[in-house]
């Protein structure tokens, strides 16, 4: 688990992002938990530069589903130039959460050599509430800040590689 400030960034390092444009896909299930990493991934954004109308929003119901969204978000928005898939699935009783963190971890990785937009993985695999809690605004600052540092690092590498 994390034990610094995840939502620490110096500004100088990171490209500005006013002429790109993300997606976000977040999961539906465990809201309180994906809507705080929503928010924070969104002001990293703003405050970084990026236009607000030149950030969109999909909600998915689960985290096994990010896959498919993030997947029909870089199809149908061939402007966009990094997608985050934001989720959270906290440890239960049963396999289940192997099985959801397994799928969504290839899912992702395979969108990525497959695919030609980056999609950043911001899934919180935690073992109980206040884990995730405390990565998504709480007392370790909040993960989706560091994936839309790592979107906009992504964005600009993207850029830069085209010929």
């Amino acid at each position: 688990m994390a034990t610094t400030n995840l939502s620490a960034y110096d500004k100088t390092t990171i490209p500005n992002a006013k002429d790109f444009r993300f997606g976000i896909v977040v999961s539906e299930w465990n809201a309180e938990i994906t809507n705080g990493l929503f928010q924070g991934a969104f002001d990293a954004f703003l405050d970084c530069g990026a236009v607000k109308e030149n950030i969109v929003r999909w909600d998915v119901p689960g985290s096994f589903e990010l896959i498919y969204g993030c997947k029909k978000m870089t199809q149908s928005y061939d402007m966009l130039d990094a997608v985050i898939a934001v989720g959270c699935v906290i440890q239960g009783q049963t396999k289940h959460f192997d099985f959801v963190c397994d799928g969504v971890t290839q899912g992702i990785k395979d969108l990525n050599v497959q695919g030609d937009i980056p999609v950043i993985f911001c899934l919180l695999t935690d073992n109980n509430k206040q884990q995730s809690i405390d990565r998504s605004g709480g007392k370790h600052g909040n993960k989706g800040t560091e994936a839309a540092i790592a979107a906009i690092k992504m964005a600009q590498l993207r850029k830069d590689a085209k010929f």
